[in-house]
């Protein structure tokens, strides 16, 4: 079980720089327009995973491996961050932080997909309880307050959990770090100069917290928490670690009420303290589906 443990307690901390993303993206949109809020965090990621990779020498992907990358890369290089950023312009940090309780499930169905994983009824059982309770709290909230930015959070969703399991299956062949450093590297020269042609024509008016937002999105978001969390994914199974997202909406949202002085109802607390149940739940049917091999 040292391995599974390993594999949770990486992925533990993946979310948990995660869930600094939506705040930080929030703070970030106040200065910058989406598009270039998002070519210019996965430009400054990724000269970062060029000297990475140049830094350590490694060995270029093959083939069929560059194909997974392109996935990963439009999943959580391109598309999450753009439309998480379009959506950011529509709905409050705390609303978006909500839709990210759908994101386990997700993620767990491509790993069926695209990892070969097969987790028992138990499993996902939990999964649908957690996301069903984070997604029937948005419903209540007015989902119709802004149907385009929620759903541009929804495309979101789709998109990252893909690249969460491409990104994954890669990892057990090319190694957690290394699989978002090429998928950087691969979106570079088209985010250099996205960056380029949407760059502001002056930055004397963006503020201290929009250049803190973007050194977030760019460092931590972008790069260190997929180090984290692909090596996590990779250990510990898609689909089971996978459900740790449904912890980043609770992380989230004291972060939002904290930074960006955000409101936090007591709803929002119940139903992200009602999926820690769901996710120890899910923790223990993927051990319980791992014991018999043993």
């Amino acid at each position: 079980m040292d391995k599974s443990r390993g594999g949770w307690l990486n992925g533990l901390i993946g979310v948990f720089i995660f869930s600094g993303s939506l705040p930080a993206t929030r703070l970030a949109v106040q200065g910058f327009e989406p598009l270039f809020l998002t070519a210019a965090r996965a430009s400054i990621a990724g000269l970062l995973a060029l000297v990475l990779l140049l830094l350590f020498r490694q060995q270029r992907p093959a083939g069929k491996q560059w194909r997974g990358l392109l996935v990963v890369a439009l999943g959580v290089v391109l598309g999450f961050p753009l439309l998480s950023a379009l959506a950011l312009r529509e709905v409050s940090a705390a609303h978006s932080i909500v839709f990210l309780g759908l994101l386990p499930l997700a993620t767990a169905a491509f790993g069926v997909w695209r990892g070969g994983e097969r987790p028992r009824p138990a499993f996902w059982r939990y999964a649908l309880l957690g996301s069903l309770l984070i997604a029937g709290f948005a419903l209540s909230q007015g989902l119709s307050a802004s149907l385009r930015g929620d759903g541009l959070m929804l495309a979101a969703i789709l998109v990252c959990g893909l690249g969460y399991a491409e990104g994954a299956k890669l990892s057990r062949s090319l190694g957690g770090w290394q699989v978002i450093c090429w998928a950087l590297l691969l979106a570079l020269p088209l985010m250099l100069g996205l960056a380029f042609l949407q760059r502001p024509p002056t930055l004397a008016q963006v503020q201290a917290p929009a250049w803190l937002g973007l050194a977030y999105v760019s460092l931590f978001s972008m790069l260190i928490g997929f180090v984290f969390w692909y090596r996590g994914l990779a250990q510990g199974g898609i689909a089971a670690v996978g459900q740790l997202q449904l912890l980043q909406p609770l992380m989230g949202l004291g972060l939002a009420a904290w930074l960006l002085h955000e409101p936090v109802s007591p709803g929002m607390l119940l139903v992200t303290g009602a999926v820690l149940f769901c996710v120890a739940g899910a923790r223990r049917a993927a051990q319980a589906e791992a014991s018999p091999r043993r």
